[in-house]
């Protein structure tokens, strides 16, 4: 029976999507569930799954074309097998490196050519000794193995570029003394982040306060409960959880900090969904917290903890980054001391943490060394007056400041 393989439906807020990586080829034979196809959207991949056993017969969106929302992508027989022994070996010859005749997924020999790698340096870790992305990926991380001396080539080689994992990352080096260039494409989910963040700032009336927080006493219940805490939850206690449950406290005093801008009007929001930026290779993603006032700190960090691992796979789903009422940004993670985060629309306002460090604070008229934060609130000032953003910031302090705060809702 002949199957259509359809794009997954999207929802309203994604128009259309990309084909990435087309994982088998015409006459490959497919298990039930195994991965076809990947659809790269401005918000998260899609992965496209066989229903049943069968043969990959025809391709029709190629890697690289735009697709829509349930757009047929290629022809699938169920229950068929693989093409006559003239077809299957050519599909086979696609998928091997005929030099070294090393079995290699199309993924993974389309990035071993983009960075230049041979398929015999790779350890395979596939069935059969195939070479999977991952491996290449893998081989791209480990540090590399000092050359031994050889004789010097008659004509020094082209110079070539390396890039670590996907092209469309950015992670892309050179070799020292290299004047060589190489242009790649942006992704769909950098593309939309650009037009984003340029929105944002054209269209609103985006300002920022600063304030910091001292974080002793959060560093000191951290110290003191983390055994503990760990031991009674399965996971650990960080900063994140304290700073969404501070928020989250803030936000219910200041609704217009809760709030978002839909055309002319103003939408007030009587539930608190948190929004956490998590950096991937592929760019920013923001999956929300739902209804974080329910929430304990042990559920806020097993969440966060989720979110950041699905992230980096891939995984998470649109429905997942849809919606919030608030963001925060931790730029500290990567050694930021100060920065001033854009508004995340139509929400209005973000706040932005950064690096805690030691630094010389005047208490009782002493001098005492404290590991201090910066913390900034972007805000919309068409909805959000300056004594609110202040104040919600200040509100925010206290409650680090006072851990025991957040328990007594004062």
């Amino acid at each position: 029976m002949t199957i259509e393989i359809k794009t997954p439906t999207f929802p309203e807020s994604v128009a259309d999507g990309t084909v990435a990586t087309w994982y088998k080829q015409p006459g490959e034979a497919i298990s039930r569930d195994e991965l076809i196809v990947d659809i790269e959207t401005d918000k998260v991949v899609l992965e496209v799954v066989a229903s049943a056993d069968g043969v990959l017969k025809e391709i029709i969106k190629g890697e690289g074309e735009i697709v829509l929302s349930a757009e047929v992508l290629g022809i699938f027989e169920e229950g068929g097998i693989a093409s006559a022994p003239g077809a299957v070996a050519e599909t086979k010859a696609e998928a091997v490196d005929t030099v070294e005749g090393i079995i290699m997924s199309p993924a993974a020999r389309k990035m071993a050519e983009e960075n230049g790698i041979s398929a015999s340096d790779v350890v395979a870790t596939g069935k059969d000794g195939r070479v999977t992305k991952e491996d290449i990926l893998n081989h791209l991380k480990a540090p590399k193995a000092a050359a031994a001396p050889v004789a010097a080539p008659a004509s020094a080689p082209t110079p070539v570029a390396k890039t670590a994992g996907n092209a469309n990352a950015g992670a892309i080096s050179f070799d020292a003394g290299d004047r060589i260039e190489k242009r790649v494409p942006m992704t769909r989910l950098r593309s939309t982040i650009a037009k984003r963040l340029v929105s944002a700032q054209q269209n609103a009336a985006m300002l920022t306060t600063y304030n910091e927080v001292n974080m002793k006493p959060i560093m000191e219940m951290r110290k003191k409960y983390q055994d503990r805490f760990v031991k009674a939850h399965g996971v650990k206690l960080g900063f994140m959880s304290f700073f969404v449950k501070a928020a989250t406290e803030a936000l219910k005093k200041f609704p217009a900090v809760n709030a978002s801008i839909d055309g002319s009007d103003m939408i007030y929001h009587g539930y608190q969904d948190i929004g956490v930026a998590v950096s991937t290779e592929r760019g920013l993603v923001v999956p929300i917290l739902r209804d974080t006032d329910d929430m304990g700190l042990a559920e806020v960090e097993s969440t966060i903890g989720d979110f950041g691992a699905r992230a980096r796979d891939g995984k998470l789903g649109i429905d997942e980054m849809q919606g919030g009422t608030f963001t925060i940004s931790n730029g500290g993670t990567f050694g930021s001391l100060l920065s001033t985060p854009i508004l995340n629309p139509p929400q209005t306002a973000i706040m932005g943490m950064h690096k805690i460090q030691d630094r010389p604070m005047a208490v009782d008229g002493e001098v005492v060394i404290l590991p201090m934060m910066y913390l900034a609130l972007s805000y919309d000032h068409r909805m959000i007056d300056g004594k609110e953003a202040v104040q919600f910031l200040v509100a925010i302090k206290d409650m680090l400041e006072d851990p025991a705060r957040l328990l007594l809702d004062i």
